[in-house]
């Protein structure tokens, strides 16, 4: 019998709620961890998608790239993975999720080579608690119903699918290989670990400034090379530069034309809005 091809699909339509923007954007190793995880599945896989969901399809960065479209968004990342399969029910899917920025290519090739077709699945065990890691994982086509019937019935989570089914799993060779980033202080912590320094490097953002900012500063917007982390320390850099007299209490912060939150991280290319109280009577 003919061994299925491998099709890889990166899971990229989360909300990134904990990090308060995109998951898929944030640069590790000098490129998104979109990119960077679409090209370490390049040489293993005879074709590559992105998951994404509905509202997701126009994005500059995800439509660069042969999409997916989640077809039932309460499902997380088992959506993906369904319609996956649903899209090409012969392919072995190589599922990886976006916010791994250790994974490397010889930890995908260590899973290709333990992979075992005759198994619905084959996988890492997670080196935290020895449970298997459905999100850098191989299903098989075998699997594609066992996973539907599963949604059918309630199932959510696809650890507990591979965890109540035949499937192949063995040790990370790289212990820290699928350590995933969810929220800002991780994101730090794992910039300084993977590139010492780099929190501190200058970055240049455009900010734009209103009402009492823009008084104060007497400009509409500027250009400004930063080594602030987030924008939280970016306030409190320009309120000494420019004399703002208002607490960060007083204020909502939007990135790139999105509310955030002040402890987010501060890319290179972002665009800032402190936005003051709303004057009225």
């Amino acid at each position: 019998m003919t061994t299925p091809p491998i099709f890889g699909l990166v899971l990229a339509g989360g909300r990134s709620s904990r990090m308060h923007r995109d998951k898929a954007g944030l640069v590790y190793h000098g490129q998104s961890q979109l990119d960077r995880t679409m090209e370490l599945l390049e040489p293993l896989c005879s074709e590559r998608f992105v998951s994404v969901r509905a509202d997701q399809t126009k994005d500059p960065l995800r439509s660069r790239y042969a999409q997916i479209v989640d077809q039932d968004a309460d499902l997380g990342p088992l959506a993906g993975i369904l319609a996956a399969q649903a899209h090409m029910p012969t392919a072995a899917w190589l599922i990886v999720a976006c916010d791994l920025p250790r994974l490397d290519a010889a930890t995908l090739q260590q899973l290709i080579t333990r992979r075992d077709p005759s198994r619905l699945a084959t996988a890492f065990k997670s080196s935290i608690d020895g449970l298997p890691e459905p999100l850098c994982a191989l299903y098989e086509p075998a699997s594609a119903p066992a996973l539907a019937a599963y949604a059918a019935g309630g199932g959510r989570c696809p650890r507990k699918f591979l965890l109540k089914h035949d499937v192949a799993l063995f040790e990370l060779a790289s212990s820290h290989a699928l350590d995933n980033v969810n929220s800002s202080a991780e994101y730090w912590q794992t910039m300084d670990q993977l590139t010492p320094d780099s929190s501190r490097q200058q970055r240049s953002v455009r900010v734009q400034y209103f009402a009492i900012l823009r008084e104060q500063s007497g400009l509409r917007e500027e250009q400004i090379d930063t080594i602030a982390c987030n924008p939280g320390e970016l306030y409190d850099e320009l309120r000494a530069r420019h004399g703002f007299t208002l607490d960060r209490s007083a204020l909502r912060v939007a990135v790139n034309e999105e509310f955030g939150a002040w402890d987010q991280p501060l890319l290179a290319g972002d665009s800032i809005v402190f936005i003051p109280p709303v004057a009225g009577g």
